[in-house]
Formats: C-alpha cells, structure tokens, sequence
C-alpha cells in the first residue's frame, strides 16, 4: 500500500531502513468494540446500526480469538470439502463425536465456530480540527464482506480478501460523537472463490469473521494523493511515476506535484526533486518520469537495495504526502529461464498457503513475517508462491528487505464446487480483485509473478485466463502473469506451471520414478519441456509426509488445537507403540529428507528449467492432515533435518552428481558426472571442484580433483571421474562428497564385496509351512521363512500396499494413493545386519526390500512382537508392521522374512547381501528368539 504521511522527514537526514512517520491525523480504533452475533440474519432490516450493541470484544481479531461462536459438533457448517468422511460414520471415530469430546481429523480444531454475519460497533469522535478534510476508515484486513454504517448512514460495501478496505465517510461530517458499525459476513454467497481457497477455507487460516491489521479513521486535505505506481526502468536508469490526484474541492486547481527519492542503503546519495505544475479538476493521472542517477542500486535476492519515493501533491492546506517504497530491478525471461536484472536466475520456492495456528488468521506486523522469510532464506528459498491468497502488506516489506521472489494469487482455487469463465460473479471479481492487489501492493519489488489462483475448472476456464493473463501483460509489465498454479499451460503465459516435472504425480503411487526405478541421480525433466518455450515452474513438488510430532501437541495455545495429533495419537497407544512415536518420527522424516533431496535436485539437474514450488517447507494441516514439511506449522524444525543440511542440496550453488545407480558390487567402478546447478551472486572465477569417498565414520577413502574453470550462471557440466572399488572387502555405506568453493553435496552409496556361501549351519530356508518342515522346526531346528510377494493373506497385511518412499500428501485425499506406509525402523547395532549396512531409517539400500515384500501385522500373531525390521504405517491406521522377526516355534528357531528373498536373487544384490547377514546371525548364537508363537499360528498367514 501506498504510505501516507503529512510530515516527510528531510532527505538527507534520512538512515538506512527510516520510514517517515504516518500523518498524526487519524484515530487508531483498536481496542474495545461492542458486538453482537446475527446469527438469524435480521440485523440490516432491524437496523441494528441504529441501536447499540451489548456484547463486547477486542479489534483487530476475530470471533475466534475473543472466543465468540459456537462450540465444535458434528454439525458445524464447516467451509472446506472433507475427502474422507469416516470421522462421521465409523465406530473407531465414535469416542470422537461425543459433544462432550469432539475431535475432528481432518484439520486443526478452532475453539469456537461461526459462519454468518456478525456486528462490530464503536462510538468515535470526530475532532473539530478535521472539518473540511476527507476522512476514511481504513480496515486493513477483514473476512469477509463488510459493510458500514457511520450512525444511519451506510457507506456501502466491500469484499476484498486480499487488500483493505477503505470506505470514505460523508462530505459534510460534524465533528463530535458519531455511532460506527460494521457487519462482517464470512458466508460464500454469490461470489464462490472455491471452498478450498487458502483465503477463507478451514483447511489452513480458517474461516475467520472479523477485522485485524491496522484500524484507522484516517483526515486527508481536500487534494489527495489516490494512487502512486512506480515503473522501474534498469535500462534508462529511470523511473516513471503515474500518480492519481484527486482534487476534491469545487474548482480547478493548479496544483504542485513533486517527487524525490531516497536511498535506503546509501541515504548519501543526491537524488533530485522533480516538481510539475498541472491544473486538476477532480481526478487526474500525473506521470513523471524521475532519474534514477547514473548507477543506481539494483534489487535482488543477493542484494535487495531498496529507494523510497516521497511524492506530493498541493499545496500548504491543501497538500497530500506519500512515502512509497520500490526497488530497481527487472524481473524477465532469457528462453525458458528467469532472469534477474538480465542475470540467470532459478526459482528454489515454497508454498504459503495461510497456516497460522495460533490465530487463525495472516499476521500484519513485520516482525512475524521478518522470521518467517529468514526461515525460509536459511533453508536455501528465494521464492515463495501464495496458495490461493495474497498476504497482508507486511509480508511484501519483509520480502523487499531480505530479497524474496513472490508469486501472488488473487484468493481463488475455483475447483469442487467453483468455476472460473463460465460467466459467474467470481469472473468479474477476480479481475476486480486483482487490480485491487495490484494497485495496493504492485510497488513492491519482490511482487515478482502472479496467477489468478490454484488448478482451476470450468469448461472456459483456459480461454478465460488466458485472456486474464493478457490483460495484465498489457495493462502492467512489472511482473509475469500465467494462467494459474498448476495448469491450463497456454502459449500466452509468460511462464508455465505444471505438476509434470516431480518424481510422484498425482495418483502414480508405486509406478512412480522413486517408487519404481531402481535408485540413482540421472533423470531429470528434459524431456517433459520439449515444446514449451517459456520457463516452467514444477508445480507443488514434494508432498513427502512424515509421522506427527506428538511433543508439538502442546504447541498449540492459540485458538486452533491440534485435535487431530490427538487422535492420531490415541490410536498409536492403542495399538501398543505409545513409546515408538519419536522413533516413527525421526526415520520417517529421514526419508522425507531423502525424497526431498531426490525432488529438487532432479530440478536443479535440468537444463534450461525455471524453478520448483514445495508443497510445503511447513506443514499443511488441513485435507485430512498432510505433514509434509520438515518444518512443523510453527515454522522451527522437527530435529531429523537442519537448514544448513537442506541447504546444501537446495540453494544458490549446489553441486550435483549424477550417478546411474546407488548399490555397487566391489568389482565395479563407479563412474559419476558432476555438475552445479550456479545461481549464485556471480560468476565462479577459477575454482577447482573436489570430490571424496568416505566410510560411514566419515574415513576418506578416495578422492580426486577436476580442473579449475570459470563458472558461470546456469545448469553447468563440469567433468567426469571414475573409482574402482576392488579394496573394499566388506559390506560398506560409503558417502560421496563434492565441494564446489565452499558449496558441499553428499550422496549415500551401498558396496557389497562379490558373493560367498553364508554359514547357514543346516538352515531350512523355505516360503513355506510344511507338516515335514513344521516337524523339523519344533523339534529344534532354524527355519528361515521367507515369504513370496504376494503369498501374505490380505487380512495379516497382504494388501497393504508399501513401496520405498514414505506416503505422497496423505492417504486421506489420495484415496489411499500407495505406499500407505513411511519406510523402516530398525536397530543397526543388532547383530543381523553384521554384514548389512544400515541406519536406523530407511536409505537407498533398502528400495529392494520395499518392492518386493509385504508387510506383516503383528498384532494378528501375537502381542508385543518387537521385530527386527519395522515398518512405519499412515498415522490414521497406525498397524504394528513388521518386515523381519524372530520367534521360537517348539524347540525350534524361525525368523519370518516379510520381504522375498526367493525370486530374481540373481538380479537384486541387495537381496542377496541381506539374506546373507540374516543367515550368519541365525547360524550364531546370538540367534535365541524370546517369543513364543505356534506354527499354527504362522502357517495361517499364508495363502
């Protein structure tokens, strides 16, 4: 928003990061306002602007946060599609409809609910001195439609959900008491954005009924100051000032219009006044082109300088001041990649899709959003697209200081109930509220891209936002338009969003890249931009979920609680593995990390690609809950993954390697290409790139150099190199590292050393029960029973579907999309993987097992079996699965391998290297299971 003031500070006495102060004339209304809930929607013919209101609450906030509405039932008119209903029918959710203890599932529980409209009031005083001016009321954010009375009199409407509203009180106001009131309606009436729009669904900021951000009666002069827009030109070194004066009074005027900038980071600099003279009657568009100096200081990510323009217009009584701050850049296209004030630029991003939970609503204040961009700056982002909302104004000064790249979307997802271009009130509104957002924010340097909203439907909607897209292309160049987030791809957009380019689609589960390919870092997206000739931005790449963190339960002291951790919870006690949900918490987010890493350097891989947007850095609490952020909803870490480790594969510089696989036998050698995806601030002058191999306690084994070169911008190939493995002699997980400068990356590798003969000591290895093989098991012997893919009864586990990486969204929204599980637990101290290297959580090693086993549910054979090798199940089912454990059957030993260890063995070494340790551990003596199972008991497993 354009800053007003009354008072501009003079410019040479000016710091770094001074904002002049705002005009004294107005009245700041935060506080105490009287209330009433219109629940029956009779305020406006019962005129309840004319009487005064009992109740009380506290502005800014909301109902929710002065704790006013209606208690949670299983009947609140809830703004958001629920994909999976079972909360409302089934008996294992029946505990949970209790009206004395409800707990929804599906996203974080408000303490109180209301949807309707609702009334604000307060008794103002008009000061005397005001007489003559114009005077407005300011609502910096309000949700939703909002209407004011100022005593009988409306001032009429307004529904932005993205900007303020701002309503203009009568001309010919006394000073003195006046009775102002304002009706809040939260409802979707005509204009239906989508219930699942970040701006008004409850699967994130909720949707809240009230006003927060600054509240403010605001005096003007009768020549007023309307709108700034400042057009940066970096070429010119110019910028051109189209500013909208409105003369108030009744004659023409001639009026003074000036401009100066300031430096912010080099207030020194003597930038000049530029003044015009201009007769105005009413409004008028003054443009001013403004010189910028010979080397003006441009913005970036790496540099973010930022200038204030200080404009007026008028004169003595009658003169306006605005303060606005801009930044010099130019945010284009070079081909199919984003530049930067000419330079190669790559978009590392995040989605913001509006969760606040201890309010419920977006902070204003720029200390909240300061913490939060730093957050994401550490974790290597300069990008952050906006779910289907636009942020209030903090959020684009905090991104001007610190260098963010935003994707802004004018509060729609028109999908599940909404349409865009099929001639509907939301047609008109989104061009509406779109210029809103533009006019209000469009000054901001990092207000970079812009979309009408998320993955839109309707049979017109590609004709209709390709023609939104080319209205805006027109109408304001500062930035680049597509269609939406997600799709239609058309030739008019200035850069492409799609989901195609990340390695799990939609509804690919076990066919997906990392769910089905053997693991290694060769792919990238080459081939999906073949014909596209715009950047593209791989649309909400990621979604790799990890078990809920329990401890963050108590978090949640706002107005949302975490009801849905709580269940999640409760079912896990139930289920006998109350003390395994740190455990599930720190493997399953050491695969999400690993998914992660895959993701985003098939990306940075790719030659000529624009950019990726994670669904999310944080999690995403609504649509049935969908943990996929290593961080939580509060933004801290949850202790598996720090930002200097993710950094390190998502950043400005980041080495790559592509390698065709990640198993090696020790007769290989392995033969790797290295590469670094360089958006740094500069080029990389003469800088050799060093590789190393090391053991798993960080031992150098190997190492090499490549020859010093200059580095410029973009996807760069740097050289090959080659190592024989013939001295490793045991089983190993090796590490491979390049540095790059002071830019490191590491791959995990697995060797085996070539095959030898296990020590099986007369092991039975069967897939199968036998009466001949049960016999000889009761009567002592060691059996090893390993069962075939598809061999386990459904109802022991056999149908449920597990593959290598951990579950995609959640299970909920994907209709049970698989893996429904999270990947292993296991003790790599336990002498069964003697000779199988492992970690506790699943790594590239363990791909094999996941592809060809089933896992087995425990608590269908016996109570408390605590296996070898665990599997990690969806938080909402929770089953003790297990993939390997040992019981005693009779006077015999047996352990059960959920994974194949029969077919193909000739094709998988993995396989083999682990059947291999889990038959010298049963030839040992270390091999005495404790837990008693009959064979009865096992052979009812099988089909």
């Amino acid at each position: 928003m354009v800053k007003r003031f009354f008072a501009l500070l003079v410019a040479s006495l000016c710091t770094v990061g001074c904002v002049t102060a705002q005009s004294k004339l107005n009245l700041d209304l935060s506080g105490k306002w009287k209330f009433r809930v219109d629940s029956l929607d009779e305020g406006i013919s019962k005129k309840w602007y004319s009487q005064n209101l009992e109740d009380e609450v506290t502005l800014p906030g909301s109902m929710t946060t002065n704790l006013k509405g209606d208690d949670i039932t299983v009947n609140t008119p809830w703004t958001g599609s629920i994909e999976d209903s079972s909360w409302f029918r089934n008996k294992e959710y029946a505990k949970y409809r209790d009206p004395k203890n409800i707990k929804v599932p599906f996203w974080l529980q408000p303490v109180k609910y209301y949807k309707g409209a609702a009334w604000y009031q307060k008794a103002v005083l008009i000061p005397e001195s005001w007489s003559g001016s114009q005077i407005k009321l300011y609502l910096e954010r309000c949700h939703w439609t909002t209407g004011v009375w100022l005593d009988d009199q409306s001032l009429g409407t307004k529904n932005s959900l993205s900007t303020p509203n701002i309503f203009t009180l009568p001309s010919n106001l006394r000073s003195g008491k006046h009775k102002l009131t304002i009706r809040v309606d939260n409802r979707v009436s005509d204009i239906n954005v989508g219930q699942n729009s970040h701006s008004i669904s409850d699967h994130t900021q909720t949707n809240w009924n009230g006003v927060v951000g600054k509240i403010l009666l605001e005096a003007y002069p009768q020549v007023i100051i309307e709108d700034v827009k400042l057009y940066p030109d970096i070429k010119t070194g110019t910028v051109t000032a189209k500013i909208l004066v409105n003369n108030n009074s009744a004659s023409e005027k001639t009026i003074g219009v000036s401009l100066k900038a300031l430096n912010v980071d080099r207030p020194s600099d003597k930038l000049p006044v530029i003044s015009k003279s201009v007769k105005i009657r009413g409004k008028q568009l003054v443009t001013v082109i403004y010189p910028m100096g010979k080397t003006p200081m441009l913005w970036d990510e790496f540099n973010p300088h930022l200038y204030r323009m200080a404009v007026s217009a008028g004169s003595g009584t009658t003169k306006d001041e605005r303060l606005q701050q801009f930044g010099m850049r130019e945010f284009g296209v070079k081909n199919t990649q984003f530049t930067i004030n000419g330079k190669l630029t790559f978009l590392r991003g995040t989605l913001e899709c509006a969760v606040f939970p201890k309010t419920g609503y977006p902070p204003t204040d720029l200390a909240s959003w300061l913490r939060e961009l730093k957050i994401c700056k550490d974790y290597g982002l300069n990008h952050i697209r906006f779910h289907s909302w636009c942020p209030p104004e903090a959020a684009f000064d905090a991104a001007d200081q610190l260098g963010m790249y935003f994707q802004i979307e004018c509060g729609s997802w028109a999908n599940q109930g909404a349409t865009v271009g099929d001639g509907k009130p939301l047609d008109r509104y989104l061009y509406a509220e779109s210029e809103r957002i533009v006019s209000t924010y469009g000054n901001h340097p990092s207000f970079c891209l812009m979309a009408y909203g998320n993955e839109p439907a309707g049979k017109n909607h590609i004709a209709y936002l390709t023609s939104f897209v080319k209205y805006w292309q027109q109408k304001d160049k500062r930035r680049l338009y597509t269609t939406a987030a997600g799709w239609p791809i058309v030739k008019e957009s200035d850069y492409n969003s799609t989901p195609a380019p990340r390695i799990q689609q939609w509804g690919e589960g076990l066919t997906s890249i990392i769910n089905s390919k053997e693991p290694n870092t060769m792919y990238d997206w080459s081939a999906k931009l073949q014909g596209l000739k715009q950047p593209t931005v791989s649309h909400e790449i990621g979604q790799w979920c990890v078990y809920p963190d329990f401890d963050e339960i108590k978090k949640y002291n706002g107005v949302l609680k975490a009801k849905n951790f709580e269940i999640f919870q409760d079912l896990l006690n139930e289920h006998g593995m109350k003390n395994r949900s740190n455990d599930f918490l720190f493997a399953s987010g050491k695969l999400q990390s690993l998914c992660y890493k895959a993701d985003i350097e098939a990306a940075l891989r790719t030659n000529g690609f624009g950019g990726f947007q994670l669904l999310g850095l944080n999690d995403f609490p609504g649509q049935g809950t969908a943990l996929v952020g290593v961080l939580d909803a509060f933004w801290q870490d949850k202790g598996y993954i720090s930002a200097k480790e993710f950094s390190q594969f998502c950043g400005p510089v980041v080495p790559l390697l592509r390698l065709p696989k990640m198993i090696y036998n020790s007769a290989e050698t392995i033969k790797g290409h290295i590469e670094v995806a360089q958006f740094g601030p500069s080029e990389l002058k003469n800088v050799a790139t060093e590789w190393e191999i090391t053991d798993d306690r960080g031992k150098m084994l190997f190492s090499g150099k490549l020859p010093a070169k200059d580095i410029v911008n973009g996807n760069i190939s740097l050289g090959d190199f080659s190592q024989p493995l013939s001295s490793i002699t045991k089983p190993s997980h090796l590490t491979i590292k390049v540095e790059i400068e002071n830019y490191k990356n590491a791959w995990d590798i697995f060797v085996y050393p070539p095959e030898k003969a296990a020590n099986d000591n007369g092991i039975l290895i069967v897939d199968k029960l036998t009466v001949d093989v049960t016999t000889q098991l009761e009567a002592g012997k060691k059996v090893l029973l390993t069962l075939k893919k598809g061999s386990l009864k459904p109802e022991f586990g056999g149908d449920i579907a597990i593959g290598f990486s951990t579950i995609f969204w959640n299970t909920a929204w994907t209709k049970g999309q698989p893996p429904v599980t999270m990947g292993v637990l296991c003790n790599p101290e336990h002498a069964v993987f003697e000779n199988f290297p492992t970690q506790k959580y699943s790594n590239w090693q363990w791909f094999d097992a996941m592809t060809h086993s089933s896992p087995i549910l425990l608590n269908k054979l016996s109570d408390n079996i605590d296996p070898l090798v665990r599997v990690i199940d969806d938080w909402v089912t929770a089953r003790p699965l297990g993939l390997l454990f040992e019981c005693k059957v009779g006077k015999g030993s047996l352990m059960v391998s959920g994974i194949d260890l029969f077919t193909d063995m000739d094709k998988r070494p993995v396989a083999k290297q682990l059947k291999y340790s889990i038959l010298n551990y049963m030839a040992s003596g270390r091999f005495s299971p404790d837990k008693t199972i009959s064979a009865s008991a096992i052979s009812q497993i099988l089909n």
